[in-house]
């Protein structure tokens, strides 16, 4: 199926592992030309060389205030338009909420939240002119609240607000605003959990990857092209303004 996505401009954050590389990649495969950013400039290169289309890779910290209005004149400079931008960048820490600290909220907040904040306003005008969208890379946490994901499930159901909000406005500006709410996704992080699960209970990977699924009600983990090929769906053109997809297997029954 054409997403008629060849050509056009994508901006990705939170690039260079996981669920953003993936999606780099599938965007890349369908033609896309790619402006991707996060900290790690060695591993942004490696993904530049593993895509099939023009990739820039662009190494910087979100979190400081100045570094999207940056990432966008970047993007502009290059390539003359944006057609998609996607918010993925940020990863915020797990705890007990009496023992987190001021600055660990203050962190999670930094890049996740504002750094969508601010690469949606300044990328907004360059949206405009392409009738483009924005697709926000959200999380199952923010539909449903657990007591060891305090700070990234305020993130994630600010983000995904900051989503209803954007959409309501970008029906007057011609802009497609959506976000994808990921569950247990495969990734690095994921997999750093399940070999302490393993190794807390002197178990197998394999062993303690099933118990851990099970514990959400869920018969596997996803894996990071499941989300990335919702992205490029997404990105095409189509009638999705405000959307909230759940991509989880599962896991989250609310309404």
């Amino acid at each position: 199926m054409d997403l008629q996505l060849h050509n056009k401009v994508a901006i990705i954050t939170g690039a260079s592992r996981g669920i953003g590389r993936s999606i780099a990649q599938v965007l890349s495969a369908e033609g896309m030309r790619l402006v991707v950013a996060a900290r790690s400039a060695d591993l942004l290169a490696e993904l530049a060389r593993s895509c099939d289309s023009e990739v820039v890779p662009v190494a910087m910290d979100l979190r400081v205030e100045t570094e999207p209005q940056r990432l966008i004149d970047i993007a502009v400079e290059k390539f003359g338009a944006i057609d998609l931008l996607v918010n993925n960048a940020g990863a915020t820490k797990r705890g007990d909420f009496l023992e987190l600290s001021e600055s660990d909220w203050q962190d999670g907040f930094a890049l996740k939240f504002f750094g969508a904040v601010r690469c949606s306003r300044s990328a907004w005008p360059h949206l405009q002119a392409t009738n483009g969208s924005i697709v926000n890379i959200v999380g199952v946490g923010g539909r449903t609240g657990s007591a060891e994901f305090a700070i990234g499930g305020s993130v994630n159901a600010a983000v995904l607000n900051l989503t209803k909000v954007l959409a309501d406005r970008g029906v007057a500006d011609g802009i497609r605003v959506n976000a994808i709410n990921p569950g247990a996704i495969a990734t690095d992080r994921l997999q750093t959990r399940i070999g302490a699960f393993a190794s807390d209970r002197g178990i197998s990977l394999a062993e303690a990857a099933g118990q851990m699924a099970a514990t959400l009600g869920i018969s596997r983990f996803g894996e990071p092209e499941e989300i990335a090929r919702a992205v490029a769906f997404l990105a095409s053109p189509g009638f999705s303004q405000g959307a909230i997809l759940d991509i989880d297997g599962g896991q989250t029954r609310t309404l």
